[in-house]
């Protein structure tokens, strides 16, 4: 294992949940420490000083507590999501709900606060085709968030802010449709479903989609053949980023090239969704198999670094998601940088995406 400073990076702050926001990497203290190294996946973990205070519960756990509710509006690119509960609740971008009348993936990170009410939040479809209940489920809920969205491309297809083109007309017996840039995304988001589908199929040499709904990504998740493969990833690695208290984010190399990486304000946030966040970087090795057989060697610390520095360079842009959320994304020819900020300016979620 190697470790390196990250104090060449940027200025400002991991000391506290919540602490103002600003460009991600001031302290000399943080480190990188790494590669941890399964087959084609590389894992880098980012030290730092951690948040007090309470962690909030992660939208999996909150939907496993019933202390959330994720609700169908009959609109693509729209749901509801309420907290009934007294904690607070992290939902981060690319979590995937499952049920309603299809299947979707959040695509904005917020904390939301006890007692919240209803509260929109966006979307879009990862399940082309459904739009009816799917066996006894419920066609007005969403019931768990077990996976997130397990590709970079995917990802940064959300990311960038959607224009102001109103919805179209609904067809009969239909979902409303999406206008401008959120359809032209949506429609990219299918393509991306599908390719993920082909790669993981191609990777383990079986079929991943499900007979019940063969668009759904959800379902393909869930294919055993993938869990099985997935369970040498986890096992090789999991541990590993449990072992020190000052973990408080990751970078993820595939096939020799750092390729995404997510930081939180706290070490026991970063636990709280480790497991998950390692399942759907694994999931992503998966599918990227094929063409391990000649990448190079796992970039050293220092080189997943500056991948984090040149997507922190990017033009950014901000806007407000939900709850006087503000998002700012800087956007490189290479990699996408995106900071979650609450209303009073206090960082959420950061995250890195190589494009």
């Amino acid at each position: 294992m190697r470790i390196a400073s990250v104090a060449p990076l940027a200025a400002a702050a991991f000391a506290a949940f919540g602490a103002a926001g600003g460009s991600a990497f001031a302290d000399a203290d943080h480190k990188v420490s790494g590669p941890y190294v399964h087959e084609n996946l590389a894992i880098y973990f980012i030290h730092g000083n951690s948040a007090a205070g309470p962690v909030p519960l992660t939208l999996a756990e909150a939907l496993a507590k019933g202390r959330v509710q994720v609700i169908e509006t009959g609109r693509v690119n729209e749901l509801q999501i309420e907290n009934t509960g007294e904690e607070e609740i992290f939902v981060q971008a690319g979590d995937i709900v499952k049920g309603g009348k299809q299947d979707r993936v959040l695509t904005v990170s917020l904390l939301l606060p006890p007692k919240s009410g209803l509260i929109p939040i966006a979307s879009f479809c990862v399940e082309q085709g459904r739009w009816s209940p799917r066996g006894a489920e419920d066609q007005a809920r969403f019931t768990s968030a077990t996976d997130a969205l397990p590709s970079r491309k995917a990802l940064a297809i959300m990311a960038a802010p959607a224009s102001a083109a109103p919805s179209g007309p609904r067809p009969a017996g239909g979902p409303a449709q999406a206008g401008g840039d959120t359809a032209s995304r949506q429609q990219q988001m299918w393509e991306s479903v599908a390719r993920m589908q082909n790669e993981l199929s191609a990777g383990l040499n079986a079929r991943v989609a499900s007979p019940q709904s063969a668009t759904s990504l959800q379902l393909s998740l869930e294919n055993a053949e993938l869990k099985e493969a997935q369970t040498a990833y986890l096992a090789a690695l999991e541990r590993q980023g449990l072992q020190d208290a000052d973990v408080i984010g990751y970078i993820v190399a595939i096939n020799g090239k750092a390729v995404s990486a997510n930081v939180y304000p706290s070490n026991a946030l970063f636990r709280k969704m480790w497991a998950k966040q390692l399942a759907a970087a694994a999931t992503e090795a998966i599918g990227e198999k094929q063409a391990a057989a000649n990448a190079p060697a796992p970039p050293t610390p220092v080189t997943a670094r500056e991948f984090l520095a040149a997507a922190e360079k990017g033009l950014a842009r901000e806007r407000e998601t939900a709850l006087r959320t503000r998002q700012e994304t800087r956007d490189s020819d290479e990699a996408l940088y995106n900071e979650t900020r609450s209303a009073n300016g206090r960082w959420l979620h950061r995250s890195y995406l190589r494009k």
